[in-house]
């Protein structure tokens, strides 16, 4: 599973072998994997500046999780040709040990092997600095995607809207593509050449009739010069005076004049314009994935620095002063086994409080009508870790 929950309590003997008991048993059962999750001690302040800060972290732990939820997606849009590739891409470089800033590391282990980052975040600061910092990194850090991204987004979005005209119906669809000036006879004083779409199924009687549709019809001047799965666009060639006698038969037989007119400048600006924008878009492309890799992986290593932040102010907020707890970072091993580890964890830790701990026992039950299972308070602190980023 991508999920991870990250707990506390404290650092008492009771509470000690309370955790020992809780690393054999979901051990034992393969119910999660469990590891001791690092945080450093920082400067407190007042428990009334923590009851504070323990609003903020919360608004803004939702906050760096959907930016970087949203930088995922970006991600996978400008990834449209390779999405098999994206979460190689979704890495958190940088974040651990010297030794290996040099190496890809992916999420999971950068939350198993969490280490607090003294030099961008320095615990001896007041810790609103220390939230302060972050959330300032976070909001440039949205500010420059949303640059960055609205100006391929629109450009992409140019680009989708002209391939889509290409790919549209013959009634509908660009035709820059498809027509050539030979295919027309231009310049005249009396002689046009229209477009017609002909149904698949009416190729034959267009071929014997549209001589006949109208007078002064040139003959032998049709030609197919594009299909696709439902009709093909066929050029004819007659005199000026007829068109709405041709236009007007041609519809009696289920044939359809397309309205055009062939101007070899618009023409060339619409191709143009095609290339100029693929151009434009490769050359966006590589600038924008690099900035989207380089910034998801800090925007993600701040987020977790915000989780180890919400675990510490809320540690000391429930089990107080002195600053004592242990914090673990428990992976659950199943989807089909988060329900007994839930229970295992109760079960441990119901010491801590008794009244939340009976509130869990209850919301299990399913009772009509109720929705007390989605209740996010326990007896220890609780907070969740959830790497599916894509979903």
């Amino acid at each position: 599973m991508s999920e991870f929950w990250l707990i506390s309590a404290p650092g008492d003997k009771e509470n000690l072998h309370a955790l020992e008991r809780l690393n054999t048993v979901t051990s034992k059962s393969n119910l999660s994997y469990n590891t001791k999750f690092a945080i450093p001690d920082f400067k407190v302040g007042t428990l009334d500046s923590l009851v504070g800060l323990s609003d903020e972290l919360g608004k803004l732990d939702t906050f760096a999780e959907s930016l970087i939820k949203r930088m995922a997606q970006s991600v996978v849009e400008v990834m449209e040709d390779a999405k098999g590739k994206v979460q190689e891409n979704l890495l958190a470089n940088g974040g651990l040990k010297e030794k290996m800033k040099c190496l890809k590391i992916d999420l999971t282990s950068f939350v198993t092997h969490f280490e607090w980052d003294m030099a961008k975040y320095p615990a001896k600061q007041p810790l609103p600095s220390v939230v302060d910092t972050l959330a300032k990194q976070l909001a440039q850090i949205e500010t420059d995607l949303k640059g960055r991204t609205a100006a391929y987004s629109t450009l992409k979005a140019t680009l989708d809207s002209l391939n889509q005209k290409a790919k549209a119906n013959l009634f509908t669809r660009t035709l820059s593509d498809i027509v050539n000036k030979d295919d027309f006879v231009l310049d005249s004083e009396y002689l046009v050449t229209l477009l017609v779409i002909v149904p698949t199924q009416n190729y034959i009687q267009w071929q014997k009739t549209y001589e006949s549709l109208s007078d002064m019809v040139v003959p032998r001047s049709t030609k197919l010069i594009f299909e696709d799965k439902e009709g093909g666009l066929f050029t004819v060639t007659l005199f000026r005076k007829v068109i709405d006698d041709f236009k007007a038969r041609a519809k009696e037989n289920k044939f359809t004049v397309r309205e055009f007119y062939y101007d070899e400048k618009e023409i060339t600006r619409e191709r143009e314009e095609m290339t100029r924008l693929l151009s434009a878009k490769k050359q966006q492309y590589g600038p924008l994935l690099r900035w989207l890799k380089v910034n998801f992986s800090e925007a993600f290593i701040a987020w977790v620095h915000i989780k180890a932040l919400r675990v510490f102010v809320e540690s000391v907020l429930r089990y107080g002063l002195p600053v004592n707890f242990q914090a673990v970072l428990l992976q659950p091993q199943k989807k089909s086994s988060v329900k007994r580890l839930r229970e295992v964890l109760n079960s441990v830790f119901k010491h801590l409080d008794e009244v939340a701990a009976a509130s869990m026992l209850d919301a299990a039950m399913d009772i009509p009508g109720l929705q007390l299972n989605n209740q996010d308070y326990f007896p220890y602190v609780y907070f969740r870790i959830d790497l599916s980023l894509l979903d």
